[in-house]
């Protein structure tokens, strides 16, 4: 019998019999792959109060020992002027891709960066924005009427209110066009970043991505890829694709619109999905990003008292790969600013302790049990109570058993689906040291 509040984890490793003795058979030594280790998110412009390479490079030891595998840099390219947002404009509306925002400073400040992470075990990934350029970007003087979606007027067509950028003519794709992508992407692959998180990727045709990706493979054999976007068809080419769906979920769950079963219709499904896709089919889940975080609000504005075991289930999801936004490991409350410098999160405050040890923990038990590779398999286990959660995830002799209580009453749990264990962590969001 087990009695859990909010979220009970097991760490089991398989009992076997031994002369009449049971002892405990420890996992096989684990090293995981980084390109589906830990991904964290910086916003170079709010990480730091001066907003540049240099300031962050000098936090990268932080996130090494936080258990980051991954650093996705925000777009660092130079932001167009023309229908500007704000007073700095937005990441997502590049003028050239072959130039770093002075903003955050030099090329030789980026490449000291990238240096710096690399000494320190991490990998570098570029957002990069294929979809569309800034309206006055260094391609449109030349190249305005055959690789731009035009308007009648023979202007960049304006989507919504994004006066900020123009539209590249994906459905047609100009070789000419696509050539000169592949060189921009190129361009940084040989400089040494590690790989691309690509902007709305499920709105620029898998036919591109997939030819352009396999020579990338073939140069740079040790890079990843991640799709904005959660069609299957992607991980044709992609490594790696948005759980948005599972996002939205948790949301609705923790705002009570939803029960956690939900959830756990859900894992059902995408296991199913996985099973038909070649290659990698791992899902960036997440409860914050830079487009959630701005606009929707933070983890505790959106899920409140269940930000942090529905950020703990992030960790242990089948297929999953865990993203931390910047600020989320010190609890950092607060809505960037999109287009304006903003307030950065207090690094070094001893209030943000919880947060960074909570954080610590989890990388270090995805990088200790094989059973939460994202290839990993996982059974649901039955439980008769439509707010709670409860699955296994296992590896040759490793267990992990997650069992998460989305209500706000104890529940008592009976049965032999929980195995014989070598570990059980309690946490609840009212412990203090969360």
């Amino acid at each position: 019998m087990k009695r859990f509040s909010y979220i009970l984890l097991i760490l089991a490793a398989l009992m076997v019999s031994c002369g009449g003795k049971k002892k405990v058979q420890e996992p096989e030594p684990y090293q995981p792959d980084w390109h589906s280790g830990v991904v964290y998110e910086m916003n170079v412009r709010q990480y730091t109060p001066e907003g540049t390479f240099d300031a962050a490079r000098k936090q990268l030891p932080r996130l090494r020992d936080l258990g980051v595998d991954i650093v996705w840099l925000m777009p660092i390219h130079p932001i167009g002027e023309k229908g500007r947002k704000g007073t700095l404009g937005s990441y997502y509306a590049p003028r050239n891709y072959k130039e770093v925002n002075p903003e955050f400073g030099t090329m030789e400040d980026f490449d000291a960066f990238l240096a710096d992470a690399h000494q320190l075990g991490m990998h570098v990934i570029l957002d990069w924005v294929a979809n569309h350029t800034s309206p006055d970007a260094v391609w449109i003087d030349e190249h305005l009427k055959d690789w731009y979606l035009l308007d009648e007027k023979g202007n960049p067509v304006v989507q919504y209110d994004w006066t900020d950028i123009a539209p590249l003519d994906w459905e047609n794709r100009p070789a000419d066009m696509c050539a000169a992508m592949e060189d921009a992407m190129r361009f940084w692959l040989e400089r040494g970043v590690d790989g691309f998180r690509c902007d709305v990727a499920h709105q620029i045709p898998v036919a591109f991505w997939k030819p352009v990706f396999d020579r990338f493979r073939e140069d740079f054999p040790d890079t990843y890829y991640l799709a904005e976007g959660e069609r299957p068809d992607l991980h044709e080419a992609f490594d790696a694709s948005y759980a948005w769906e599972l996002h939205h979920l948790m949301n609705d769950v923790a705002q009570g619109k939803k029960a956690a079963k939900v959830i756990a219709s859900y894992l059902l499904k995408d296991d199913s999905i996985a099973k038909t896709v070649p290659g990698h089919y791992w899902r960036l889940t997440f409860t914050s990003n830079h487009d959630e975080n701005s606009w929707a609000g933070t983890e505790m504005e959106r899920m409140g008292e269940y930000h942090r075991l529905l950020g703990m289930l992030t960790f242990f999801m089948p297929h999953g790969q865990p993203l931390i936004y910047t600020g989320q490991e010190v609890g950092f409350n607060h809505r960037f600013e999109f287009f304006e410098k903003d307030e950065s999160p207090d690094w070094n405050s001893s209030t943000n302790e919880n947060y960074t040890d909570f954080y610590t923990f989890l990388s270090q038990i995805r990088h200790t049990h094989p059973a939460l590779a994202p290839e990993a398999p996982f059974e649901l286990i039955p439980i008769d109570n439509d707010s709670c959660l409860a699955f296994r995830r296992m590896a040759g002799t490793d267990t992990v058993s997650v069992f998460a209580n989305l209500s706000h009453s104890p529940v008592t749990f009976e049965g032999d689906e929980i195995p014989p264990t070598n570990g059980v962590i309690n946490f609840s969001n009212e412990d203090p040291n969360l």
